[in-house]
């Protein structure tokens, strides 16, 4: 299965800002949007693929700043760039410290934007290929009992048969057949084996 590829979203008021960053990001290959305000990008946003959003800070509506939090609120896989002719250092600290790439005032260098360009994407398909994995894990946990769960995590834990056993009071036995059905469901031959499966140390 193929990796999605890249998408680049240019979020500004200004048509000419928009009209020369997508000319900019198209020159290299890059699959882009403009957008005109927050709510244009929260419209086309797509999360099924790693994501760079170039994103003014001040725009019609919701501030960039306001938008860059709503996105984490949502845990989306896209990293921002900020570019900004209104920058201050106040703004460029929150913008930061919200997880933005880089913030950059214009008029800005091309070659510098697309090299945080460049950055935001790594950082995004790190973000993507963890919530892809998160995803899958608890994929396999919804389809455990209650007490397979519970055994499940005492075993990742490091506990012995034994000490599960007295944990959950239940007998050895009754902690073997979990263990097993465990396994089973798993497709897995060994309990380190199990333990790759459940933390999704398995898919690396």
């Amino acid at each position: 299965m193929s990796k999605p590829r890249p998408m680049i979203y240019i979020v500004d008021d200004d048509p000419a800002v928009r009209e020369a960053v997508a000319f900019l990001v198209e020159s290299v290959g890059y699959d882009f949007v403009v957008c005109a305000s927050g709510a244009e990008l929260l419209q086309q946003l797509d999360d099924k693929r790693p994501s760079c959003i170039v994103l003014d800070i001040r725009l019609p509506g919701v501030s960039g700043l306001e938008l860059q939090r709503d996105l984490k609120k949502r845990g989306t896989p896209a990293a921002v760039v900020f570019i900004t002719g209104h920058g201050d250092i106040p703004k460029a600290v929150r913008a930061m410290q919200n997880g933005a790439v880089d913030f950059l005032e214009k008029p800005f260098d091309d070659q510098i934007l697309l090299d945080r360009i460049s950055d935001a994407l790594t950082t995004s398909a790190e973000a993507f290929t963890a919530r892809a994995k998160q995803a899958s894990i608890e994929r396999r946990l919804a389809g455990l009992t209650d007490r397979e769960r519970e055994v499940l995590m005492l075993i990742i834990a490091g506990r012995t048969t034994k000490a599960i056993a007295a944990e959950l009071d239940i007998a050895i036995k009754t902690v073997e057949n979990h263990r097993h059905n465990l396994m089973t469901k798993a497709g897995v031959g060994s309990v380190t084996q199990l333990i790759a499966w459940s933390t999704g140390a398995a898919d690396q």
